[in-house]
């Protein structure tokens, strides 16, 4: 939840002129601060020192106890108990968590009393989040948490939260945090590996090294942060450059969707994050008049790159062999048996029971409600999409994905045109260089 919140705010803060035009500005807003106001009230956002997070609430343990995998139930229904589990360690959910406060404190920046709120929110749980003390994974030992949402280290966390402080705060402290060489060698992110360059909730190396690549293309700061500022933007490229069908680096299905997961279910969501990234960087090319950049010998046009993302996002929304739209609402054909509990109960006026709502799962009727602009799952390596909804590899939505698709679709779209607002990021901040001393006075013979 705390990465998608971070990915709408990103995308509103890189362009927001173009959600103004299409009348979505103060709407995607409003999708934020009910996240950001959410994570605010698990943990103690007012203090400036903590010792837990209530990191999730429900649990999904496949008994025959009610909880919420076992049950089928609308959410205004749900009677059953439902344990919260608490983070006393944490540093990759504290991490995000100071992410999405941060970047959203600089969408509300006309709004100074909530972006102040933000932005203290974020430094506590950020200090949480680098507590020598509680330095382990907050899925560690916990099967409740790691069954379902197994996190597989922080150090890229460090890096993601700490640049979105630097840019919420202009604190340098982060800054020299997030481009202290322990984080990304600890995080792997020079190695080349493929798993690491996809952005997803659990891997934020990509979006981090893209944040951090901005600034250098952008301001430039030069000493003591260019080597390392460097070294992001050169693993940027070559992220870049895996995205790219040329070069051998990921499967491809026949119908032009990248495997970014190796095959594994649920592939949209990493094609339509990935998508945003390639598109975003493309127009930080553009805002610097760089008309592209190199893979190995190879000179790639910045359009290629844009030719990319555009198709993945051509193919969730109907341009592929299924010739479905992937988006529930978008097109003539699309989901209708999505996985998702309020959508596949009736409103006839009966609350179902946790195992009364079965039927609904199991029916082969379609949904009764659309759960409008939702991205299911997505079909499997073949191109091939079962519209089941007891399958929840193809259809069931997530918070992550859809944030991940908002990104790319305002970041692909034409309207107002193209381009990022190169300037508001960097409102708080300072200068790099010492100002300029005052030109002297005309020369007088």
């Amino acid at each position: 939840m705390s990465y998608a919140m971070t990915m709408l705010s990103w995308s509103v803060i890189e362009y927001s002129h173009k959600y103004r035009a299409l009348k979505e500005y103060d709407h995607t807003r409003e999708l934020i601060k009910w996240g950001t106001d959410y994570l605010l009230r698990t943990f103690n956002s007012s203090s400036t020192k903590i010792n837990k997070i209530y990191s999730q609430v429900g649990v999904g343990r496949n008994g025959t106890t009610p909880d919420d995998h076992n049950c089928w139930m609308r959410p205004e229904d749900m009677d059953y108990e439902r344990p919260v589990q608490q983070t006393t360690s944490g540093p990759d959910l504290a991490g995000e968590m100071a992410a999405a406060l941060a970047a959203a404190s600089i969408v509300f920046q006309d709004d100074a009393t909530y972006s102040k709120k933000l932005i203290q929110g974020a430094e506590t749980v950020f200090d949480f989040a680098r507590d020598n003390g509680r330095r382990s994974r907050y899925s560690s030992g916990n099967l409740d948490i790691a069954q379902y949402y197994n996190s597989t280290g922080y150090f890229d966390e460090y890096m993601w939260g700490a640049a979105w402080l630097y840019y919420a705060t202009g604190n340098r402290t982060y800054l020299d945090l997030a481009t202290n060489e322990g984080l990304p060698r600890n995080a792997k992110a020079f190695l080349g590996l493929n798993d690491l360059f996809y952005p997803s909730w659990d891997n934020k190396l990509p979006s981090a090294m893209l944040l951090l690549t901005r600034l250098r293309i952008i301001l430039n700061p030069g000493y003591p942060y260019e080597n390392m500022l460097s070294q992001y933007h050169n693993i940027t490229g070559l992220t870049m450059c895996s995205y790219l069908r040329q070069f051998p680096v990921f499967n491809w299905t026949h119908g032009g969707l990248i495997q970014l997961n190796h095959g594994q279910p649920q592939s949209l969501q990493y094609a339509a994050g990935a998508a945003f990234l390639a598109s975003l960087y493309v127009d930080y090319m553009n805002a610097t008049g760089v008309p592209g950049w190199h893979c190995g010998p190879n000179y790639i046009p910045a359009s290629t790159l844009m030719d990319f993302a555009t198709s993945q996002i051509d193919y969730i929304m109907g341009e592929n062999p299924m010739k479905m739209s992937y988006i529930v609402g978008y097109g003539k054909n699309f989901p209708t048996h999505v996985h998702h509990r309020g959508a596949s109960i009736p409103s006839d006026g009966k609350k179902y029971t946790c195992t009364s709502g079965w039927k609904w799962k199991d029916s082969g009727k379609p949904n009764p409600h659309n759960i409008t602009g939702a991205m299911v799952g997505g079909p499997d390596k073949m191109d091939k999409y079962r519209d089941v909804r007891s399958n929840y590899n193809f259809t069931e939505p997530t918070l992550a994905g859809n944030a991940g698709l908002v990104a790319a679709l305002v970041s692909l779209t034409s309207k107002d045109n193209y381009g990022i607002d190169k300037n508001t990021i960097f409102t708080a901040v300072p200068p790099f260089f010492p100002n300029s001393p005052p030109p002297p006075p005309p020369w007088k013979p």
